[in-house]
C-alpha cells in the first residue's frame, strides 16, 4: 500500500486526512492519498509566479529536450510514487485496478502520452503557427518581419482532472514547455498519471517548483478554478454550462461526436462499417471523441443491425486479459442509473434498442460484487426528434439516426468531431461552414483518430497567451 502526499510546488506534504484508493474488483487497498483543502490551495497561490519564473530561466528548446526525456522515463523507468516506487507494469496494474480500464488500454494510453512528449516540438510549432518560441519567453519579438508581443494570461494552468479516461492527460502535457506552471487536482480514482508524470518531469530536469498536485474532494477542484487565472475542467453537460462564457475556464464535456453518411455514399455503408465500429468502441467508448451518433438518410436500420451484431459479442473479461476491451464502472449505482435512463428513452415512438435483440434480451447491465458493466448498446432513431439522439454515455453506446441530408446540419447540434463520409462538394462546403462542428474529418476517418498537430478542442496556446500591440522607441 502506497502513501501518496500532496505536492506543494514539488515538495511533499502529508495531510492528516487521507482518501483510500482501492481495487475496483477486489477491494484491496492500493493507496492512501493525502487530502488537500481549499485553504492550502489559496495559501500556495502566492508561489505561482515562481513556477513560471523558474521555467523561463530554461530556454524552450531545452525544455522540449527535457520533456522528450521525461516521456521515455514515464514509459520505461521505475519512478518514485509516494513513499515507494512504481515500475511501468505496476503503474498499468494500479491504473487499471482503480479506473476499471483494461490493462491493455492503460498501456495504449501510456504510449499516447509518450508519443505526445516525443513530438512536442512539432506540436508546438503547429499550435503556435511556426512562431519563434523564444518570443513567448521574452514577451516580444518579430513574426514575418512584423513586431509582435505575447503575454501569458496566467503564470500557471489549473486542471481539474477526471478519473474515467487517462487519455485526457495529453491535453496538459504541452504546458511545461510553454513555460507555464501546473496546478493539478487529480481524479479520485486516477492519481497515478499526474504523480508519475511529475516524477518523470523532475528526473528529466524540470524544476520541482513548477508543479503542484492537490488531491481532494470537489471543494479542492473549486479552489483550483478560483485561484488560477486559467484552468481546464472535465465534466458533464452541467459543468460545461456552468462555465460557459467564463474566460478563465475552458470546460471539456461530452463530445457528441458523430459520423455522417452523405446521400452519395450511404448506399455503400457496409464499406464503412469498420470505421463506425472503431469510432464507437475504441477505449471502451469513454472518450469525448468516441462516436455517439451515426446519421444517414436511409439504410439506418441495416446500419444499426450490423453495428449491433459486431458490438454485442463483447463481454466483460478480467482487466489483465489481453482480449479485455470493456471498462468497468467503479462507482456503485452509476451504471444502473444509465441503463435505466436508456430503458426509459427507448420506450419513445420510433426508438428501438437494436442491441437488445442481438443479445437475445440479455440485460445490458452486468452486476458484479464491487463493480458493474454496461454491454455495448446501439439504438435506432427513426428521426432526430428522439431525446436519446442527443445523449452520450461513458461506454460503447451510439444512436443511428435517420434524417434527410438537407436537414442534418440544422439538427445534429454541438459536435466535437464530425467524420463526414461524402464526396458531394456542395455538402462538403456546408460542413466546412458549420460552426457547430469543432473538428471536421472529410472522408472515412474514425472520430477517434487524432492529428496531434491540430488543436483538440480550442488551441491551448491561444488560451494561455494573448497577442497584444507592441512598439519600441
Amino acid at each position: 500500500m502506497i502513501q501518496i502526499p500532496v505536492l506543494r510546488w514539488g515538495q511533499p506534504y502529508t495531510s492528516m486526512d487521507t482518501d483510500e484508493v482501492v481495487h475496483f474488483a477486489t477491494g484491496e487497498l492500493l493507496a492512501k492519498v493525502s487530502r488537500a483543502n481549499p485553504g492550502l490551495v489559496q495559501r500556495d497561490k502566492r508561489h505561482a509566479p515562481r513556477a513560471r519564473a523558474a521555467l523561463r530561466e530554461i530556454p524552450i528548446d531545452d525544455l522540449l529536450s527535457r520533456v522528450r526525456c521525461a516521456g521515455e522515463l514515464y514509459m520505461n523507468a521505475e519512478l518514485p510514487m509516494g513513499d515507494g516506487s512504481q515500475t511501468p507494469d505496476e503503474f498499468v496494474r494500479h491504473q487499471s485496478a482503480t479506473t476499471g480500464l483494461p490493462e491493455q488500454m492503460c498501456r495504449a494510453n501510456m504510449k499516447k502520452n509518450q508519443f505526445v512528449l516525443a513530438n512536442m516540438d512539432a506540436i508546438l510549432t503547429a499550435l503556435t503557427r511556426r512562431l519563434d518560441l523564444a518570443v513567448l519567453t521574452r514577451g516580444y519579438g518579430e513574426e514575418d518581419g512584423v513586431p509582435v508581443s505575447y503575454q501569458a494570461a496566467s503564470p500557471v494552468l489549473g486542471l481539474v482532472l477526471p478519473s474515467n479516461s487517462p487519455g485526457v492527460h495529453t491535453l496538459w502535457l504541452p504546458i511545461i514547455p510553454l513555460q507555464i506552471g501546473l496546478v493539478l487536482k487529480p481524479g479520485p480514482q486516477e492519481p497515478w498519471t499526474p504523480y508519475r508524470m511529475a516524477e518523470a518531469f523532475f528526473r528529466a530536469g524540470i524544476p520541482r517548483e513548477a508543479i503542484a498536485i492537490y488531491p481532494g474532494e470537489a471543494d479542492v477542484g473549486a479552489a483550483v478554478l478560483d485561484e488560477c487565472d486559467r484552468s481546464l475542467i472535465f465534466g458533464g453537460s452541467a459543468t460545461v454550462e456552468r462555465y460557459r462564457g467564463n474566460p478563465k475556464v475552458q470546460a471539456h464535456g461530452p463530445g457528441f461526436s458523430k459520423i455522417i453518411l452523405g446521400d452519395d455514399c450511404v448506399d455503400d455503408w457496409e464499406r464503412y462499417l469498420d470505421v463506425m465500429v472503431h469510432s464507437v468502441f475504441t477505449n471502451s467508448g469513454r472518450g469525448c471523441i468516441n462516436c455517439s451518433g451515426i446519421w444517414a438518410s436511409r439504410h439506418t436500420r441495416e446500419i444499426a443491425g450490423a453495428l449491433a451484431a459486431r458490438l454485442t459479442a463483447v463481454r466483460p473479461l478480467p482487466p489483465d486479459d489481453p482480449e479485455s476491451s470493456l471498462a468497468a464502472f467503479t462507482v456503485r449505482g452509476v451504471a444502473e442509473a444509465i441503463s435505466r435512463e436508456i430503458d426509459a428513452d427507448v420506450q419513445a415512438p420510433g426508438v428501438t434498442d437494436v442491441s437488445a435483440r442481438h443479445r437475445n434480451d440479455e440485460p445490458r447491465l452486468v452486476k458484479r460484487e464491487r463493480c458493474d458493466y454496461l454491454l455495448p448498446t446501439v439504438v435506432h432513431c427513426a428521426s432526430p426528434d428522439a431525446a436519446i439522439a442527443r445523449k452520450e454515455y461513458m461506454f460503447p453506446f451510439t444512436t443511428v439516426v435517420e434524417c434527410p441530408e438537407k436537414e442534418m446540419l440544422d439538427r445534429i447540434g454541438p459536435t466535437l468531431v464530425c467524420s463526414a463520409i461524402t464526396n458531394d462538394e456542395t455538402f462538403r462546403r456546408a460542413l466546412l461552414d458549420a460552426v457547430q462542428v469543432d473538428r471536421l474529418n472529410l472522408g472515412p476517418i474514425p472520430t477517434t483518430q487524432l492529428n496531434w498537430l491540430q488543436p483538440h478542442e480550442g488551441n491551448i496556446v491561444d488560451f494561455l497567451y494573448r497577442a497584444r500591440a507592441f512598439q519600441t522607441g
